[in-house]
């Protein structure tokens, strides 16, 4: 089955909710299907792997490449700079492969005013209380730090009708599940299908009756 070009997939969620996680599984389980690696100017965490994970460079370097307009979104979050590259997702999606974004909400407004035919998704923690425990458990933020992201989960939360989808990561697996079969049912869409499909085939010889 054809379609027209690659699709464009925004998963955002409050630092610690499994986002990254999650879009990582999915892609490794799904044929066509690349997770946009975004650039930043935050340090590595333990584990981390420049061109992997994300592009890791300078303040100076990202701020040219905001200036040359090589970002298609970019956005300052916890006081450090994240970006996704315009020409990755372009290459990406005209050559038919369908990209997954796993940015935040800023990120992810000026994605829908530049992209309208992305779909929106958004990984709700189980709990407030969770989330909280999750961030300490990762062992790389101090206690300002924490407060920090826990307040601005909050103000994400808030913006949770931007989203055409919500799933609570509540376990691991069935979150998978439901991302899985959300980008499955997408890419069957009428609106995603390049028509020249259904005319050759109808354009088929019926065969004997």
């Amino acid at each position: 089955m054809k379609r027209k070009s690659g699709l464009l997939f925004v998963v955002s969620a409050p630092s610690g909710a499994g986002k990254t996680t999650l879009c990582q599984a999915l892609t490794a389980s799904l044929a066509n299907l690349t997770h946009s690696i975004s650039y930043t100017t935050r340090k590595p965490r333990p584990g981390e792997i420049d061109g992997r994970d994300y592009f890791f460079v300078t303040q100076e370097r990202f701020r040219s490449m905001i200036g040359a307009g090589d970002f298609a979104e970019w956005a300052e979050v916890h006081s450090n700079l994240y970006g996704t590259s315009r020409r990755v997702l372009d290459d990406m999606t005209s050559r038919g492969i369908d990209v997954i974004l796993d940015i935040d909400t800023q990120g992810a407004k000026q994605i829908k005013g530049k992209f309208p035919s992305a779909l929106f998704i958004f990984i709700m923690p189980p709990s407030l209380d969770i989330l909280e425990e999750r961030l300490r458990n990762r062992k790389s933020d101090d206690e300002a730090e924490i407060g920090k992201r826990m307040l601005r989960a909050r103000d994400e939360i808030r913006d949770y009708a931007l989203y055409d989808y919500i799933i609570a990561n509540r376990d691991f697996d069935r979150a998978l599940s439901e991302l899985k079969a959300i980008i499955i049912a997408d890419r069957c869409r009428t609106k995603n299908i390049d028509p020249s499909w259904i005319g050759e085939l109808l354009q088929q010889s019926e065969g004997p009756a």
